[in-house]
């Protein structure tokens, strides 16, 4: 999923539309070229030419993504379509659908996609771009597909500027190499578009790296920015290697021909593919601190697994409709958030102690009101809705999906004397039910009360569809350990209070008026009577002009400061006196019990050297 710097975010999350579908014996496929002219940047052209359209009218369609909508059918410029006889009838009967006229014969269809303007600050890597030295094409954001004929097979081929290559997971044509070509060698195939749509482009003057594991070959291919600072690349490729290796030891092997990580300077976050993964990677992390970057390919790799081809029941796969909702992403997403720790110390490439980021993500969790209000179906079930959608707490299913996990592999562990672990549960899931058939939570219960020999429907009960806290104790019991919370003032390094700023401005889309989000009830601001959703008009009488503003008065606040907030509750004007005091936050502790077994020191030392 796409994710940010710190959530690997979402992780704002894109797509993994691969679908398996049965496919006509004999289909004619469908060819494309997408033409990338050097002296207009502003976009591409796309020829798309259909052999056998179906008789008296032919669906074309623009994908969305199933985890965000970013709606690219507002960006098709000068469709067109022809046949043999003569220009075609094209209607627009919805938002992302066009309804050609057809008698049988081939039809080429052609438009331009007109990039919007970029967005201010960095870039996220998912999203498609071109600049005088590369960008990101391909997917949903390029291609239009047939409604109906999802499994017949494609061809496509690129033309770009001078000096241009190209990297992606897709299949060459015969005589192709892999990974690389030139820009006059043949171009991609694919079996349906559902692949298609599922495999980004990367293009440009880009640099290409490759290792194997097991036969399995992995290209990394990395486009830099004019200005880019240099880092170690064999360190990089050697540390992609490593968090390979650790999935296929997990898996017992890869489920792909091939793997592409597509890495771009400039950008951050990740987005997940059945084959590949587009990954920000500013090269002056590269150069620094990997830590941050590395989180991130872990976690979109491994969604290869836990999200393409293991992903919700009735979620996902290719369609032109809205994205649907689940109940799952807590396992998706929280779940893989574990894994991509985990692979990472597997392969030796984090040195921090698992017990202190178990305690860090400890204290969020319970220092966090929506983790005992907010299930994480709940929250999963209402990740994309605007604040608010829980009232004012908002439940983070990426960190209650990390938790359950430790506290079910603990568990496991601990009822199998250490012979199986949370391994054995993501292993099964991923064998009994593949896209596009899928999981749901009653399927990764049972898979977790088989791996642990015990009938764990009332932990799912409270813990998964209920909003009950974690029991941390238990599992930490198991390794001669026991957690101990309070709170205590929040203090800056200098000792001082710091002032009550839980509080966070939105702002929705087609709005300019920023809006409250006050997602912690014990705030000062919650206290003033402030509500997530409130607009926001002035701070002590001077009118509030946009998110920026908004977030900049408020943090130039101080303890002991009083503010008049003037503000707009549905149509009504409203205001409050926020009086801006210290506060308290939750404290964890981990330490040894009083007595601990030889047992318990054992199945310690496995648990903290994340031993499978």
């Amino acid at each position: 999923m796409r994710t940010s710097p710190l959530l690997l975010a979402a992780a704002l999350a894109a797509p993994s539309l691969l679908a398996a579908q049965a496919r006509p014996r004999a289909a004619e496929p469908t060819h494309y070229r997408l033409v990338i002219d050097p002296a207009d940047l502003s976009g591409w052209s796309v020829e798309m030419s259909i052999r056998n359209p179906p008789r008296g009218g032919m669906r074309l369609v623009m994908a969305a993504h199933p985890e965000y909508d970013d709606r690219f059918w507002r960006y098709v410029r000068d469709l067109t379509a022809n046949s043999a006889a003569g220009p075609l009838a094209v209607v627009r009967k919805d938002s992302a659908e066009w309804v050609v006229s057809t008698s049988g014969e081939t039809v080429v269809v052609r438009y331009r996609i007109e990039l919007p303007p970029a967005s201010p600050g960095a870039r996220g890597s998912w999203t498609p771009f071109l600049a005088p030295t590369g960008g990101l094409i391909g997917g949903p954001h390029s291609f239009m597909y047939v409604l109906g004929q999802e499994a017949v097979p494609v061809q496509l081929d690129l033309q770009l500027p001078p000096r241009w290559t190209f990297a992606a997971s897709l299949e060459p044509w015969a005589g192709s190499p892999p990974y690389v070509r030139s820009p006059h060698a043949p171009g991609f195939s694919a079996p349906d578009f559902a692949t298609l749509m599922d495999s980004p482009i990367l293009v440009g003057r880009l640099r290409h790296w490759r290792f194997a594991v097991g036969e399995v070959s992995h290209e990394v291919t990395y486009w830099p920015r004019p200005d880019a600072a240099a880092f170690d690349t064999a360190a990089l490729v050697g540390a992609l290697t490593g968090i390979v290796r650790q999935a296929d030891a997990l898996f017992h092997g890869l489920p792909y021909e091939r793997f592409a990580f597509l890495l771009q300077d400039g950008a951050y976050g990740g987005l997940e593919h059945a084959s590949s993964t587009t990954l920000g990677a500013p090269s002056e992390e590269l150069a620094g601190d990997r830590a941050d970057f590395l989180l991130s390919a872990a976690h979109e790799y491994f969604h290869a697994w836990n999200l393409v081809r293991l992903r919700p029941a009735g979620w996902g796969g290719l369609t032109h409709l809205p994205p649907g909702r689940t109940r799952e992403l807590w396992w998706s997403e929280g779940v893989t958030m574990y894994y991509a720790d985990l692979l990472l110390r597997r392969a030796g490439l984090v040195t921090t102690s698992r017990l202190d980021a178990l305690r860090d993500q400890m204290t969020g969790y319970l220092d966090d009101p929506g983790s005992a209000r907010v299930s994480p179906e709940r929250a999963s079930w209402t990740a994309e809705d605007p604040p608010g959608a829980n009232g004012d707490v908002s439940g983070d299913h990426y960190r209650q999906g990390t938790l359950i996990a430790t506290v079910l592999d603990l568990a496991i562990r601990d009822s199998t004397a250490g012979r199986r672990s949370l391994d054995d549960v993501m292993r099964t899931l991923v064998a009994e039910h593949p896209a596009p058939r899928g999981f749901t939570g009653l399927d990764v219960e049972r898979a977790a009360s088989r791996a642990c020999g015990c009938d764990l429907h009332g932990f799912f009960e409270r813990h998964v569809r209920g909003a009950a806290l974690l029991d941390f104790a238990p599992g930490l019991r198991s390794l001669g350990l026991r957690p101990r919370v309070w709170m205590e003032p929040a203090v800056d390094s200098a000792g001082r209070a710091e002032p009550d700023l839980r509080v966070w401005v939105y702002v929705l889309p087609g709005e300019t008026q920023p809006r409250f989000v006050v997602n912690d009830p014990r705030s000062a601001w919650a206290r003033a009577g402030l509500r997530t959703g409130d607009r926001i008009v002035a701070f002590d009488g001077t009118p509030v002009d946009g998110r920026r503003a908004a977030l900049t008065a408020i943090r130039t606040l101080h303890t002991g400061d009083r503010v008049h907030v003037d503000f707009v509750r549905g149509d009504a004007p409203m205001s409050a006196d926020v009086v801006v005091g210290g506060y308290e936050r939750t404290r964890v502790a981990i330490e040894d019990l009083p007595t601990v077994t030889p047992a318990q020191r054992a199945a310690r030392a496995r648990w903290l050297a994340a031993t499978p």
